[in-house]
């Protein structure tokens, strides 16, 4: 049991009935999980609204209610307290219930359309390697040290976010790495956290199913950084036209990275080729296992970020010429045919064309270039066509498919897809709905030596159609229909 008036600290109180005298057994936002002498805070969600669960909740057993109107029947014996945004209600809640765990860390929020995941997972692999306790909130998997657990959502629920950071605190973790989510700060999922760092990588076509327009988008982004405090630092991606943006009004100290232009951490591709990149970062060349200019970017931030939390620059380095790509990342397998298969999480516009162009960089043009790529349903249907576009663009041949079609009819996904398909490139382009297929397909199309981009789906390890999760593993896939061809 906790007392009810320690866990309202910071909480934006409007008005209190009933006593804060009183503790509580643990906090729930979800009716269905409330038991006897629990908190339960209404949320108002996309799909449901909590406030029309609080009756449900009194009756399983809720001694508090947090809400933003109160119910027209108050309850006697019962506590309700009137907030303006429950959201942010849970998430002081939630960290003062769990002991406020970020501060007893390094907490670093990664945040941007594309690079979170692989910055966060090759941060929390850097500092592993260079001994510490590490902690990793990521949209592949959670680690509180060496022990995982499955990610459900890229940034999680607050008591979800504190749980794991209390889990991490008793096993002595000293730095934690975290992707943030346009949706995690919008829905302040991430506020009553303390972070020592931020980290910008870049902003382009995502989420305009969830944010109505992309200065949204942006300025929740930014949200982020202006939240900082004095002691964190804001590491930004100068290239990105809104990386000076996320630095207009935070406390914490502003500092850059680039390719391109002046920065504090700047960065130069000496060679690019499939086995690597070799990099001169500010006045050191470092040779690195990861490709493509996007990882050039990733790896900088990283490099920015470990120097900035206090490790030694030329430890960084080496550090980083040992690190090994992520799940789903930029994957490739050689078949005994040498045809490349690359399978990447590529599911916006400005991914897809990052990996394209990669591709290209480092091809002779005396190979195919052969991209299966698809879009997810009930997600920002803008992207579709640009999508196609940027496939049939980039590639030789270009199969369209089913990425995760969840609710929508798959059909109709790839018909969208196909009004970005110009005239000329419809030679070259087919669809084929079952993803199993067109992948199958894009190997008896691959000769020795071409090149296999399969887009979108990455590190997942499932499909979602009309609500039912089935077994799909674009890696293995692509494995065992390669091996197939050789028998």
């Amino acid at each position: 049991m906790i007392s009810l008036k320690d866990i309202l600290y910071k909480v934006a109180i409007e008005v209190v009935k009933g006593s804060t005298d009183i503790s509580i057994d643990k906090i729930e936002f979800d009716s269905r999980k409330i038991q006897d002498n629990d908190l339960f805070v209404a949320i108002r969600g996309t799909l449901s609204d909590g406030h029309e669960y609080i009756e449900k909740a009194i009756n399983l057993g809720a001694t508090v209610i947090v809400c933003e109107t109160l119910p027209a029947i108050i309850v006697t014996g019962i506590t309700y307290i009137q907030v303006k945004d429950t959201n942010m209600a849970l998430a002081y809640l939630a960290a003062n219930y769990y002991g406020n765990p970020s501060h007893n860390l390094k907490l670093v929020g990664i945040t941007g359309t594309n690079g979170k995941t692989t910055i966060a997972s090759l941060l929390y692999q850097l500092f592993k390697k260079a001994g510490y306790k590490v902690g990793l909130l990521s949209t592949v998997k959670i680690m509180v040290d060496d022990k995982e657990y499955k990610a459900t959502h890229t940034t999680p629920d607050s008591l979800t976010i504190n749980n794991y950071l209390a889990e991490m605190n008793t096993v002595g973790v000293e730095y934690c790495f975290m992707e943030v989510s346009s949706h995690g700060i919008h829905q302040k999922r991430t506020d009553g956290l303390q972070f020592a760092g931020g980290v910008f990588t870049n902003l382009s076509h995502d989420h305009l199913d969830y944010h109505p327009t992309f200065a949204e988008y942006r300025d929740v982004k930014k949200s982020f950084f202006d939240s900082l405090p004095k002691s964190a630092f804001a590491l930004t991606n100068s290239d990105d036209k809104n990386g000076q943006v996320m630095l207009q009004n935070t406390a914490a100290k502003k500092i850059t990275y680039a390719l391109k232009s002046y920065a504090d951490y700047k960065a130069q591709i000496l060679e690019n080729q499939l086995s690597g990149l070799l990099l001169k970062i500010n006045e050191n060349e470092v040779w690195v296992r990861l490709i493509g200019t996007f990882n050039a970017y990733n790896l900088l931030a990283i490099y920015g970020t470990a120097v900035e939390l206090g490790l030694d620059k030329l430890e960084v380095l080496r550090l980083l010429s040992e690190l090994e790509s992520v799940s789903g990342r930029f994957q490739f397998i050689v078949s005994d045919q040498k045809i490349t298969a690359i399978v990447d999480y590529a599911h916006t516009p400005d991914a897809l064309e990052n990996v394209l162009k990669t591709i290209t960089d480092i091809r002779t043009n005396n190979e195919q270039l052969i991209t299966v790529v698809g879009c997810g349903g009930d997600r920002d249907k803008t992207k579709r066509p640009i999508m196609a576009h940027i496939a049939t663009t980039w590639s030789n041949k270009v199969i369209i498919t089913s990425d995760n079609p969840r609710s929508e009819d798959p059909n109709v996904i790839i018909a969208e897809m196909e009004q970005g398909v110009e005239l000329q490139n419809q030679k070259k382009t087919m669809s084929i709905v079952d993803r199993k297929q067109a992948i199958k397909t894009a190997c008896q199309l691959a000769g020795p030596n071409d090149i296999l981009l399969i887009a979108g789906k990455g590190h997942e390890t499932y499909q979602e159609i009309q609500g039912i999760r089935y077994d799909f593993d674009d890696m293995k896939t692509v494995k065992e229909l390669l091996e197939q061809l050789n028998k």
